[in-house]
């Protein structure tokens, strides 16, 4: 099941579809859109392998640790979740969002391993494939193969970005880019009308994102809003002023 929104006197609101096979519905609406970071492109009902049973995990619970054994490949079927790097003093940089329909990361069929943590933003469910059975689904299926190498460089691509941003990037471009990049995954999964979308995302997330502080987040927010580049309220993002908002985040 796939969490879509409808129209919400405060803006947007879950409406759940239900689906024979959740993680089937939350790559099918993957199917025939662009790859973005994250996307899973190709791996449509009929093609995967036996599932294992689905598991469940509660907002701010750490679900998997850097250098814990995984045998499989890990779909997330619902809520958010971040893929987390944390320093010995206790800071942290997330390195990137993981949305219903993407995979966990390639890196854990290969290597059976994360070099992360996988911490959940919102209540999660996640579904594994068993990786002898995935590998043998790839030896089978060529496309599966051009997918999962495809998403593996687009971890690769998002990585550089996030180098190129947090080293260059002034804090207005920073939150630019991040919420066009959220809004264009978003968009592909049938969860963005009228440029407003589910945000449900911290002060603290953001900036651990973006390598700022809560207090320069705010503020920018605060500037974004008073540009009249964004709206924020309610958990639901509204991008005003697409055209200007491309424009700050360098993107035209």
């Amino acid at each position: 099941m796939i969490d879509h929104f409808a129209s919400h006197e405060n803006g947007l609101h879950p409406a759940s579809e239900k689906s024979a096979c959740p993680v089937c519905a939350a790559l099918d609406s993957l199917v025939h859109g662009e790859l973005s970071s994250g996307s899973s492109p190709l791996l449509w009902p009929g093609r995967l392998p036996p599932q294992r049973d689905q598991q469940a995990a509660r907002p701010r619970q750490t679900i998997f640790q850097p250098g814990e054994t995984l045998d499989g490949m890990q779909i997330v079927c619902d809520g958010w979740a971040a893929r987390v790097s944390r320093l010995t003093d206790g800071r942290r940089q997330i390195l990137s969002f993981v949305l219903p329909g993407d995979l966990v990361s390639t890196r854990a069929l290969f290597a059976g391993s994360l070099n992360f943590y996988l911490e959940a933003i919102t209540a999660v469910r996640y579904a594994s494939y068993r990786r002898a059975e995935f590998i043998a689904k790839l030896a089978a299926e060529p496309n599966l193969i051009k997918a999962l190498i495809r998403i593996n460089l687009a971890e690769k691509d998002e990585a550089d970005r996030l180098a190129a941003d947090l080293g260059r990037r002034r804090a207005e471009e920073r939150l630019a880019r991040l919420f066009l990049q959220l809004m264009a995954r978003l968009e592909i999964r049938g969860l963005v009308r009228d440029q407003s979308f589910a945000l449900p995302l911290r002060q603290q997330h953001i900036a651990d994102a973006t390598g700022l502080t809560p207090v320069h987040v705010n503020r920018v927010i605060g500037a974004l809003r008073g540009d009249g580049l964004i709206e924020l309220a309610h958990g639901v993002l509204k991008v005003a002023n697409l055209a200007q908002l491309r424009r700050l985040a360098d993107l035209n």
